[in-house]
């Protein structure tokens, strides 16, 4: 049996194939009544657009890439999910590619894997450098997640990781405890999320006149359970003693709570424990787990509608998305679409071009538009700490000294 078409539609609705396709297009001055009668004309002939013919008519595919380090990581794979609904309910197709965090793969992820197929990527980065970015000039329309890269050449969704990781040393330090072990942390000044985290910490330790230990601070390969329960393994052979674990990520905190148990300690009456992420994981574990809990839909919200903007500014059809991204602040605390940045994030424009706001050259229909390029811009989403049984009642009413022995 043939395929129906759009004639097939406007003969047994009665009307015209213009009116279909105004219909199938949700044109708004089509009658109610004219629409539900094409949509049951449509439903009884089993007739299916064709997207493809639609968005190539439009000038994009409709699709876009989600590319994150590993959907094996349970953030990933929430945020994933939150991203795919959100892209589905502006109309977009999401293609999901991970990367094992090595560089060519996010290296091709920011050159649309050599094709045309997406008309846009939001991409988790965590092999790039900036000049990666600031080569890239022209590139796939680009929003990026996490990890932070300081070229300021295409805009950035994350939390603001330093006051995140204050915020739970703070807690760590209210209840009594001294002796934090920093699981995945890494004492550096680059933008990594690691770095900044580890940065935010310190600051906390520093304001409550508690001397920072780097012994304490325990980097991992990679942010999963068993390297977690590995590290904090190492720190009680070498007699490290800690009172409390800050995880980086709640994987790690999960394994950092199995390692405990294994060594026979209780938590959190020994060892208190605060992870990062929120994920599923955490809220059925035994104890449940205090965390860190960005607001992952947040993220996913303001993402899309920055990289529909950004598309929509490639296309020739305005500006970029930040000013329309919703309920996000920027780096200096104000409204979304503001411009300006805070030191160490950068919301100028970039000086050499990059992905988005790149030169284009002199003549070109994006050299053109160039008046109507916002440039790119920092969003910082909300996060809280959410406080369970890892450390809820875990205050001691001494301050503790190093124990030996553990």
């Amino acid at each position: 049996m043939a395929r129906p078409r759009i004639k097939d539609v406007a003969l047994r609705a009665g009307v015209s194939e213009k009116t279909v396709s105004n219909v199938i297009n949700d044109y708004v001055h089509v009658s109610e009544r004219t629409r539900r009668v094409v949509r049951q004309a449509i439903d009884d002939l089993g007739y299916r657009v064709n997207l493809a013919g639609r968005h190539l008519r439009r000038g994009r595919t409709g699709i876009i890439a989600l590319v994150v380090p590993e959907l094996d990581l349970p953030y990933f794979a929430e945020l994933a999910n939150l991203i795919v609904a959100e892209a589905e309910r502006n109309g977009l197709t999401v293609l999901v590619h991970q990367t094992r965090a090595v560089r060519e793969h996010e290296l091709s992820a920011l050159d649309g894997f050599g094709s045309d197929f997406a008309d846009g990527v939001i991409l988790s980065p965590l092999a790039l450098v900036d000049e990666d970015l600031r080569s890239r000039s022209g590139a796939l329309p680009t929003v990026l997640l996490g990890e932070k890269l300081s070229a300021g050449c295409a805009d950035h969704v994350a939390i603001d990781n330093a006051a995140a990781a204050r915020e739970a040393t703070e807690h760590l330090l209210q209840l009594g405890r001294r002796r934090i072990l920093v699981v995945g942390g890494f004492d550096g000044e680059s933008e990594g999320t690691a770095e900044v985290r580890t940065r935010g910490h310190r600051a906390a330790l520093a304001a409550a006149g508690v001397p920072f230990d780097p012994q304490l601070v325990v980097p991992v390969a990679k942010f999963a359970t068993p390297d977690g329960a590995a590290a904090t393994h190492r720190a009680l052979t070498d007699g490290l003693a800690p009172d409390a674990v800050l995880a980086l990520n709640d994987q790690m905190a999960i394994g950092a709570v199995r390692a405990l148990h294994e060594r026979g300690l209780r938590v959190p009456e020994d060892v208190a424990v605060v992870g990062f992420d929120d994920v599923e994981a955490g809220r059925y574990s035994v104890p449940t787990l205090t965390t860190v809990a960005p607001d992952k839909a947040e993220i996913a919200a303001v993402a899309v509608a920055l990289l529909i903007g950004r598309i929509a500014e490639a296309r020739g059809q305005g500006a970029g998305g930040p000013a329309d991204a919703p309920g996000s602040v920027s780096a200096d605390g104000a409204p979304a679409g503001a411009a300006g940045g805070a030191p160490g994030m950068n919301g100028a424009a970039p000086a050499h071009g990059g992905v988005n706001g790149a030169a284009a050259p002199a003549g070109s229909p994006a050299r053109a538009r160039a008046g109507r390029v916002q440039p790119p811009h920092e969003r910082v989403v909300p996060h809280r700490l959410v406080i369970r049984e890892s450390t809820s009642g875990a205050r001691k009413s001494t301050v503790p000294g190093p124990r030996a022995g553990d």
